[in-house]
């Protein structure tokens, strides 16, 4: 299991999330604190991840802005689904509990990788993926499982305080 560690924690400096399997930092990612954008280093390469045109993508750090080698999209709001293309190959997601949250991720029919979060008051998203899934698409995934946690956070957000004015709070 993937899991993403606290910045500046596992050695990692500040500002800089580890990505831990079983303790050990396999990976790392700088996440913008204010846009769906970060920068992994999965081995010895760089990976800029971003949002373009409404698309998730992945891309080597010294290929052009327009390069794409990972992409997500979001299939359906209401159903909270998305598909993603990992260099070919698709996924798609399906929520596994609207009320624990996370996703699974499959290649038809077979499940490839399922999405979770620690434990505790300020929970991190997790990964179980599958071995064959290369180590960069599941660090892919993992920053995936972290730009949909700030969305159900930021939504969260604002009902909260859509419904604290209308019930006339400040």
């Amino acid at each position: 299991m993937l899991e993403l560690g606290k910045a500046g924690s596992a050695g990692t400096e500040k500002g800089v999330l580890p990505v831990l399997r079983d303790g050990v930092v396999v990976a790392t990612l700088r996440a913008s604190t204010w846009k769906e954008a970060a920068t992994a280093v999965v081995g010895d390469r760089e990976w800029v991840l971003a949002k373009r045109r409404g698309t998730l993508t992945g891309r080597w750090a010294g290929e052009p802005e327009d390069a794409a080698r990972l992409r997500a999209r979001q299939t359906s709001f209401w159903k909270g689904t998305w598909e993603a293309d990992l260099e070919g190959a698709t996924l798609r997601s399906e929520v596994v509990s609207r009320w624990k949250g996370g996703y699974r991720y499959l290649a038809g029919d077979r499940v490839v990788a399922q999405t979770g979060t620690t434990g505790g008051w300020s929970p991190r998203p997790t990964l179980t993926p599958d071995e064959s899934l290369p180590l960069e698409h599941q660090v892919f995934l993992l920053w995936l499982a972290l730009v949909m946690s700030r969305r159900d956070q930021a939504a969260s957000t604002a009902a909260i305080a859509g419904g604290a004015a209308a019930a006339g709070g400040s």
